[in-house]
């Protein structure tokens, strides 16, 4: 992990995960956006048909704090995450927790447990949501019967890896506002690629499991928060500080970009 808090010298920003040259047409991002997040959000619910199809799944309804498996228990199932927001916690041998990762609708949990047959996190429901269990080996069968099944397994545990690669670019290439700026871009963008609210957000985490996912202190996070809403690039629409207003996501763009423009500068 880096130190805590400390900028590190980046590229350009129009190179950063996927922020979008300057010299591209608003109006034209504007509507690839929107073509891609509808894609997408077809892509995820005809996932789901077709697993609900293949597989009938068992549903089962979780609740804020619930774990639906735990660092070390036996791998038997895998989960796709049909509502609902999870964070997916690791523990280190002497206890300390790290969040790892964060799921969102259509996201599948548990790919962690096929390698060595146990889980190695925990997966942790921020909300009241309802996830979908498949028998491991029930999905194996069906998959050799059915491409298009063998298909979206592949492309699920590829975006994975994705996301874990942008979120470590994001934490080693960051400075700490910009840091925090990024988390709300993309948490946002993947409401928005299943059809969902983008420009009103409740954050499921507290500040300290914020920082501890971005590698930051608390108190960080509530600066940098505080800075982004003094720049009117969010707002709060609460006391608890948790239902986040975003007039504009392609703004949290451009903070990021001017947050690195004093790092180019002295390149």
């Amino acid at each position: 992990m880096l130190s805590q808090d400390a900028p590190v010298a980046t590229p350009h920003a129009s190179g950063l995960m996927g922020v979008p040259s300057q010299s591209e047409p608003a109006a034209l991002r504007a509507v690839t956006g929107a073509s891609e997040n509808c894609a997408t959000s077809a892509s995820i619910a005809a996932t789901l048909a077709l697993v609900n199809e293949r597989l009938a799944p068992q549903r089962r309804l979780v609740h804020a704090g619930e774990e639906i498996y735990q660092a070390g228990e036996r791998f038997g199932n895998l989960y796709i995450l049909n509502s609902g927001f999870f964070k997916i916690v690791s523990t280190s041998p002497d206890g300390r927790e790290q969040v790892v990762s964060l799921k969102f609708r259509g996201d599948w949990l548990g790919f962690d447990g096929i390698a060595g047959a146990a889980y190695s996190c925990n997966a942790v429901a921020m909300d009241t949501g309802e996830v979908w269990v498949l028998r491991y080996e029930a999905l194996l069968a069906a998959c050799a019967a059915d491409r298009g099944l063998l298909t979206a397994v592949h492309e699920a545990m590829s975006r994975e890896i994705g996301r874990d690669r942008d979120s470590l670019l994001s934490m080693c290439t960051l400075p700490a506002d910009a840091r925090v700026a990024e988390f709300l871009r993309l948490w946002a963008e993947s409401l928005a690629r299943r059809g969902l609210r983008s420009d009103q957000i409740t954050l499921r985490m507290t500040r300290a499991e914020i920082g501890n996912y971005l590698g930051m202190t608390l108190e960080t996070v509530s600066r940098a928060l505080s800075r982004l809403a003094r720049d009117k690039v969010i707002c709060f629409a609460t006391k608890g500080r948790r239902d986040v207003h975003i007039p504009d996501v392609a703004a949290l763009t451009v903070f990021v970009q001017h947050c690195l423009a004093p790092q180019r500068t002295l390149q």
